[in-house]
């Protein structure tokens, strides 16, 4: 199971490029594709979902080249797109019937497959309600049960925890770190802890290019020492942001507690502190903005 990007490209205008020469390969494990809103990202996962066409470049699954044979990769592909929409009217049941429907599966599979999968998500209970009158996250987990229907190898995730509350987020990256096992599972997001709580590697995007891609722990290491804390007067925190990369601020009774990157030691009493994942993203897409 190999999945290879080379060169990957997007242009939608004569002057602008969506995504370019992105290259990339991905095991089996939870890839996180961090960025902030319009890097990219999305353009991307249609691209891999074979739904846009690249301009230039080439996406290969197991060899083949998708662009050519997109069949290939959908018999074994499960998508969940940001703007993931349902049937208001049907239930969770008549929904995931649908799309079993859609993508070919026979019903007595796929009636035993969604009563697998309505346990998965944990949604038994509610399966005979309307989809309409659904929370936000029992809307996403119908979304990523009908990803799973095909058993996918390849699951495809586009900002699925946006809008959703803490306890409903929590849920969604354990399933999501639960289903990765031996199948490649792609995260896009913007939501740095989402990230660092399931993904095996880490891929930062910024304005259509892939800056980095590495394991959590190798990007941490690359800010050992370069990460500070001290207290400044309320008065000196616009100056201090102008100079510095300000990766947390916390307001106490004496002034601000400010959390900076910087090569080098920016005030006599700031003390180097634990980098966490946070400061390695902010550090990353700020290096390259001021580039």
């Amino acid at each position: 199971m190999e999945l290879k990007i080379s060169q990957l490209g997007k242009q939608y205008r004569r002057d602008f490029w969506g995504l370019k020469d992105f290259s990339l390969e991905v095991q089996p494990g939870v890839l996180g594709l961090l960025g902030p809103n319009g890097a990219g990202k999305s353009t991307f996962m249609r691209m891999l979902a074979t739904i846009t066409k690249p301009s230039a470049g080439t996406i290969t699954w197991d060899g083949t080249d998708i662009a050519k044979s997109p069949d290939t990769l959908r018999a074994v592909l499960g998508y969940l797109p940001q703007d993931f929409g349902i049937y208001p009217n049907l239930n969770a049941i008549e929904f995931l019937e649908y799309m079993a429907a859609i993508k070919g599966l026979d019903a007595n599979s796929a009636r035993r497959r969604i009563d697998e999968l309505l346990q998965l998500v944990n949604l038994v209970e509610v399966a005979k309600r309307p989809l309409g009158g659904y929370s936000g996250g029992m809307k996403q987990r119908v979304g990523i049960a009908q990803a799973l229907l095909n058993d996918p190898q390849l699951l495809i995730v586009d900002e699925p925890t946006v809008g959703l509350d803490p306890e409903e987020r929590v849920r969604f990256r354990n399933l999501l770190s639960d289903l990765s096992g031996e199948r490649i599972v792609i995260l896009s997001t913007h939501i740095v802890s989402d990230v660092e709580a399931t993904a095996t590697r880490i891929a930062l995007v910024n304005k259509g290019s892939l800056l980095r891609e590495a394991a959590p722990e190798d990007l941490l290491k690359e800010l050992d020492g370069m990460v500070w804390e001290w207290s400044v007067p309320s008065a000196e925190l616009p100056a201090l942001k102008q100079q510095h990369i300000v990766s947390g601020t916390i307001r106490r009774s004496d002034g601000v507690e400010v959390r900076v990157i910087s090569e080098s030691r920016p005030e006599a009493q700031a003390q180097n502190v634990t980098p966490n994942l946070e400061d390695a993203y902010l550090y990353f897409i700020g290096r390259e903005h001021h580039a």
